[in-house]
């Protein structure tokens, strides 16, 4: 049923793939991922989001002595299943079965126990000066989500990584938001400057005004570098001392291997912005990623039944609309 993906037990044979098989393997990575959490439950929305950039790391970086780091666990179960855990998928998040987020006893290619706070940068960085202290040939990544950006302990390692020289890249993946929506001024800034939609934007509609135009055109293209960096996160990146990558597409397999390989090559801190789409390959979560992010089983064909949710009001929500109706007594804390 999966003649790519049975074929994968460890990283080293993804890496022995034609490259023209790996979108195959990431239609079968996906499939198999979503019928295995629909027999067990456990987190969707963001696992299929993350399918092509898990199998381009491995195909370009040598784990597990190239270490990566995943600041968001539950988008992990893609790289559960490509480092020789598939058959046991069917015990994921149960007594004695797999953990639902990376655990260093459960695999040499989990480097870092993590959930969803913010560390990977640090933890990431001090694996990269360890590798330079040692003069070890060592690629150290640190993946992180956009919800897990707007976190200071994330920007505080970003701080310290700039002025380390050290060969550490930090991937954001960039979906618009965390669990639920983010909110907050510095999520404003990342959520609509990051994702690029505003420049691409701009860039195609100046495009078709000055497409009739050669030479208008042509002074644009040499104004755009100048603007760009007011209107992307470049700039805000490059201050912090990496060289900034970005956006690119996270479900372009092609666009991924290619970009990681040139960056592989690059010494010195580098951050890669790509951008993707929680749920990607399975309308019903990419329509409601919120109500899919975390699923008890279910039928794939006809989804989750119901709604989620105890009718209490959001915690986003109430932070983002100011409208807190406080407990009358601690007793209803």
């Amino acid at each position: 049923m999966y003649p790519l993906l049975e074929t994968i037990n460890a990283p080293a044979d993804l890496r022995k793939l034609p490259r023209q098989d790996l979108p195959k393997l990431a239609l079968e990575l996906r499939d198999f991922l979503l019928q295995s959490v629909s027999q067990t439950g456990g987190h969707l929305a963001s696992n299929p989001g993350s399918i092509e950039l898990t199998i381009a790391l491995h195909y370009v970086f040598n784990t597990p002595d190239d270490r990566l780091v995943w600041d968001v666990g539950h988008q992990t179960y893609p790289h559960k299943i490509l480092t020789g855990r598939r058959e046991r998928m069917s015990t994921m998040r149960q007594k004695g079965g797999l953990a639902g987020f990376p655990k260093r006893e459960e695999s040499e290619y989990d480097t870092f126990g993590v959930g969803h706070s913010s560390t990977s940068i640090g933890a990431a960085l001090g694996m990269a000066a360890a590798a330079k202290q040692q003069k070890l040939a060592r690629k150290c990544v640190a993946i992180i989500g956009d919800g897990a950006m707007t976190a200071g302990q994330a920007f505080e390692a970003l701080n310290n990584a700039g002025a380390m020289d050290t060969d550490l890249l930090v991937i954001l993946n960039d979906n618009d938001m965390s669990i639920s929506p983010n909110v907050g001024a510095l999520n404003n800034y990342l959520a609509k400057l990051m994702s690029g939609r505003f420049y691409a934007a701009m860039k195609q509609s100046s495009s078709k005004v000055l497409g009739m135009a050669p030479p208008l055109k042509e002074l644009a293209s040499k104004v755009e570098e100048h603007v760009k960096g007011f209107l992307t996160p470049g700039t805000l990146f490059e201050e912090f001392g990496f060289n900034y990558i970005g956006p690119i597409d996270g479900h372009d397999l092609n666009v991924l291997v290619d970009t990681l390989k040139n960056i592989k090559s690059l010494k010195g801190p580098q951050f890669l912005h790509i951008v993707t789409k929680k749920g990607h390959g399975y309308k019903l979560a990419e329509n409601d990623p919120v109500k899919y992010h975390g699923v008890t089983k279910f039928d794939p064909a006809s989804g989750l039944s119901g709604s989620k949710g105890s009718g209490k009001p959001q915690y986003t929500r109430c932070l983002a609309t100011g409208s807190v109706t406080w407990p009358s007594s601690t007793r209803d804390w």
